[in-house]
C-alpha cells in the first residue's frame, strides 16, 4: 500500500511540470510588437495571459508568471479589459495566434516579463 501512495504523489507532484510548456515552441528569431486593446486577462498561475485582437488576428499572449508580475510592478488590477497594450514577444511554431511576451507597455510603463 505505501508503495502505491509513493507513486501516486510522484505522479501528482509531476503534473503541472507535464502541463506547463517550454519556451522551444517560439520562434525567437521572429519578434512581434503588437498593440491592442485587451480582450481578455488572467492572472494566474503557471502565467497571467491576456487575449488581444490586432493585424486582424486574435492572439493568446502568455505572459510571466504572476508572482515575477507583481515583483516588477504588474498588478492584476492593470491588466483590465479594454485597456489598451504593447507586448513584444516571439510567435508560437505550434499554436497559431499564440506568442510569448518579452515586455509589456502599459500606462506608459514597459515592463519585462522575462
Amino acid at each position: 500500500m505505501r508503495r502505491v501512495t509513493l507513486a501516486a504523489l510522484g505522479v501528482l507532484a509531476a503534473a503541472p511540470a507535464m502541463a506547463h510548456h517550454g519556451w522551444s515552441t517560439y520562434d525567437a528569431a521572429n519578434l512581434l510588437v503588437l498593440s491592442a486593446p485587451i480582450l481578455e486577462a488572467t492572472y494566474a498561475y503557471p502565467h497571467g495571459e491576456v487575449v488581444i485582437e490586432a493585424e486582424g488576428k486574435r492572439w493568446h499572449v502568455v505572459l510571466a508568471p504572476p508572482s515575477r508580475m507583481e515583483r516588477r510592478g504588474l498588478a492584476a488590477a492593470d491588466l483590465t479589459v479594454g485597456k489598451s497594450i504593447t507586448v513584444e514577444g516571439y510567435p508560437s511554431t505550434v499554436h497559431d495566434g499564440e506568442m510569448r511576451a518579452e515586455r509589456v507597455t502599459l500606462d506608459g510603463r514597459t515592463i519585462e516579463m522575462r
